[in-house]
């Protein structure tokens, strides 16, 4: 990294992030969408015929399991609640055999080095995708299998294709090449799909600074400066390489167990379906501006090209784009709770609309919160008074902002990271997804290293800042859709148990 970056890295830890002003919490009826029963179905079937430039499952699974097994670390030499819970239903688990762990009575102690290290499955430093999740009668399946088995269910291609990019780190690729090697065959014919899977790493390039207490850059032993990764916003990076329409975004550890997932399937559908929805309606948008605003020039092959013509009267000022351009921000008003800020002209007007419309697509599901309130869905107002959907972390949230505090608490739904994008213009181009990042929305958090404390900067995280300049809706999803594994403890609930 040149000096250029790291000083400008160091300026914002140095200044911080600016709060984001909240105007409201999304909630039902305002920013989220409720959904009946033949919406739903009518979403899904149109997930079915709706014509894509290809379709994706991007799977982040980047980073080791460490966290999922940080309380069974703490009771490796002293037993814990999470040890013994875990020595108690040792057999319950798909990873168990009795060759690596023995005959119950289970220590707690002992279970958790013949767990965790090489002294048995080595699970502490392994990545969360290629452990044992979930046991059938007939087989037992990691996370990233059950990837697969979703795959084949709502992303197939027509040509029966069925594309999976994961992010993983480099170290980690050989055990992922192996857990695909040992599925792929058997599953394309028990699907009767092909697979076609990548494995995509962070950028090292995306790493950034770490500083100490005083806002220096972090020096280690050696006298080198140290780098970190930049939380997942940096995958917005390889989200921008991929060639694909339709991406379909769900984390590694969001799974559950065949019985359950019809639901899953349905919705998922659901949010591509009101995805393709929202994207056609968008598209046919500014397809009606482009024939009341521009000329169309005959080339020598005879083919017509839309050419702007800058010498006209203004286009925007006729009746017809007038009426268009009042139905347009109705749309974007009542369908995406975007305001536009106030127009100079006519011609401000439309191409203020135009530029609103033709960026990125994200359609995100949302769950009702069944607990204490947190970062998620909310209406949020820019510098220029204009207001638009986010996501935001607790951490994004000024507690000392009463406003902002009662929004958190009002808040009626939180974000489980289950979302679908269209990441190409009404043209058929792809979208270069680095321009509608929002730099001002990263994280400083408190880390440490070789036990010594420092500051970390993240990324504008993916669903976050890096997606914040797309047209985002919000769609309610039951929570049977949100099952993800925290830590080792949650395979034991009964989305984890056949």
């Amino acid at each position: 990294m040149d000096n250029a970056k790291i000083n400008a890295q160091v300026e914002r830890f140095r200044k911080g992030f600016p709060w984001l002003e909240i105007a409201a919490p999304a909630t039902p009826g305002k920013g989220i969408e409720i959904l009946t029963e033949e919406e739903q179905k009518r979403a899904a079937a149109y997930a079915d015929t709706a014509e894509t430039a290809g379709r994706c499952k991007f799977v982040p699974a980047s980073g080791a399991a460490s966290r999922m097994f940080k309380d069974i670390f703490a009771g490796m030499e002293k037993p814990n609640d999470a040890t013994t819970a875990l020595a108690d239903k040792l057999e319950d688990f798909a990873f168990y055999d009795p060759e690596t762990f023995g005959p119950a009575p289970h220590d707690p102690c002992g279970t958790a080095r013949k767990l965790l290290t090489d002294e048995g499955l080595g699970y502490g430093s392994k990545p969360k995708g290629v452990l044992k999740f979930h046991r059938y009668p007939d087989e037992v399946r990691t996370a990233l299998a059950e990837h697969f088995v979703e795959g084949q269910a709502y992303m197939r291609n027509p040509d029966g294709s069925v594309n999976l990019v994961v992010t993983i780190s480099p170290e980690h690729r050989a055990l992922f090449e192996a857990a695909v090697a040992e599925i792929k065959d058997t599953y394309e014919k028990r699907y009767g799909v092909k697979y076609n899977v990548s494995f995509t790493y962070q950028d090292k390039e995306t790493d950034t600074v770490a500083v100490d207490k005083d806002n220096k850059p972090f020096v280690k032993d050696d006298g080198s400066i140290l780098f970190r990764p930049a939380g997942h916003g940096a995958l917005i990076y390889n989200l921008n390489a991929l060639d694909e329409e339709l991406v379909s975004i769900k984390n590694i550890d969001n799974v559950c167990v065949e019985r359950m997932q019809p639901t899953t399937y349905l919705w998922k559908k659901v949010l591509m379906g009101r995805a393709l929805e929202l994207r056609d309606r968008i598209f046919d948008y500014l397809y009606t501006l482009d024939q009341m605003t521009e000329l169309r020039v005959k080339q020598a092959d005879f083919s017509y090209v839309p050419v702007y013509n800058m010498n006209q009267d203004d286009p925007y000022a006729t009746p017809e784009c007038q009426e268009l351009c009042n139905e347009i921000e109705s749309f974007l008003r009542d369908e995406l709770c975007i305001v536009m800020p106030p127009a100079k002209d006519c011609r401000d007007r439309g191409e203020a609309l135009r530029a609103k419309l033709n960026r990125p697509i994200r359609v995100c599901g949302m769950v009702r919160n069944e607990g204490e309130p947190g970062g998620g869905p909310f209406i949020i107002r820019a510098k220029d008074g204009s207001t638009s959907l986010q996501i935001l972390e607790g951490a994004q949230i000024d507690k000392d902002d009463p406003k902002a505090v009662d929004a958190m608490k009002n808040a009626t739904h939180f974000n489980p990271v289950d979302l679908v994008c269209c990441i190409r213009n009404y043209r058929g181009e792809k979208f270069d997804l680095l321009k509608y990042v929002d730099e001002e929305t990263g994280l400083i958090s408190g880390k440490s290293y070789q036990g010594r404390e420092l500051k970390a900067l993240e990324l504008p995280g993916l669903w976050n800042g890096s997606m914040s300049d797309w047209n985002t809706l919000f769609v309610e999803v039951p929570i049977e859709t949100f099952n993800p594994v925290k830590v080792v403890l949650d395979l034991l609930r009964p989305a984890h148990r056949q």
